[in-house]
């Protein structure tokens, strides 16, 4: 199914089709004694609470023209917090023509599109291991709407609310909505990649790699920084204060670390007795 910007399809009744867009952030540290490591939770928690995380889903229901209905928001102890919006359809207006277009969406100005009653929410997952010296941060984002848009409008600016080491990208349209003769439709706009929704200068700093399903809609994209520097990484410390051999064995933890998440799976070699 192939539509121009002016092309739409006439629908028996609402559009039932559900698309979500799942944004998975990592944030990466190296941290060796427990004071460096509860200073970078510290940090997490005050950079990424249940606040900020709230005024981010704020600003994305609103670019997607949705009207908060309800707001969860909950700040963990000892880390993490949640917050959940629910949210129902916003003002009727002319849904732009860039809706149906394979481009990044906008930063947030005041964009409205169609959206009915869905959901938007945010998870996060402090971790760390005593005995290898990093930390993580997972934040996860699910943004879940019914009708006419897609949810990927507000991929770019989720990516520019976070400073983000890997990216973790999934999409999926499920359902079924049917045209006015009754023909049923699994899928009401072209997509062949998520990458089409990044912007050129953010796909130039990171490796990527794609795993889509097309018979099934189902898209997949995962992003790596390009660049490494180890200034980044050290939480409490600069390069400057390490040996040489500190700085290899250290960057070659943190890349280890990086390369596992962003495959998914240890590939760590066993240590031989």
């Amino acid at each position: 199914m192939s539509l121009t910007p002016e092309q739409r399809i006439e629908l028996h009744g609402f559009n039932n089709l559900t698309k979500t867009l799942s944004f998975n952030m990592y944030d990466i540290c190296y941290a060796t004694t427990e004071e460096e490591r509860d200073s970078y939770i510290e940090y997490i928690d005050e950079q990424y609470n249940a606040e900020r995380l709230t005024n981010i889903l704020k600003t994305v229901a609103k670019m997607i023209g949705a009207h908060v209905l309800n707001i969860a928001k909950q700040d963990y102890v000892p880390q993490g917090a949640s917050v959940t919006l629910l949210v129902s359809e916003g003002p009727v207006v002319e849904v732009p023509a860039e809706s149906l277009e394979e481009s990044p969406g906008p930063l947030p100005t005041s964009v409205t599109m169609h959206l009915d009653k869905s959901h938007i929410t945010v998870h996060t997952y402090p971790e760390f291991h005593p005995h290898e010296g990093i930390s993580t941060f997972r934040a996860d984002i699910d943004v879940s709407t019914c009708g006419e848009i897609s949810p990927l409008k507000a991929l770019n600016y989720l990516i520019h609310s976070f400073d983000t080491d890997m990216m973790t990208i999934d999409y999926r349209v499920r359902g079924f909505t049917r045209d006015k003769n009754g023909h049923k439709l699994f899928i009401d706009h072209d997509i062949n990649s998520i990458q089409n929704y990044i912007p050129d200068e953010v796909k130039q700093q990171y490796d990527m790699i794609d795993v889509n399903v097309y018979q099934q809609n189902i898209f997949h994209t995962k992003c790596k920084l390009r660049e490494f520097d180890l200034d980044n990484y050290l939480f409490g410390h600069s390069p400057d204060e390490l040996s040489p051999q500190e700085v290899q064995e250290i960057t070659e933890k943190l890349k280890m670390e990086m390369d596992e998440i962003f495959y998914g799976q240890n590939i760590r070699q066993s240590s031989q007795p």
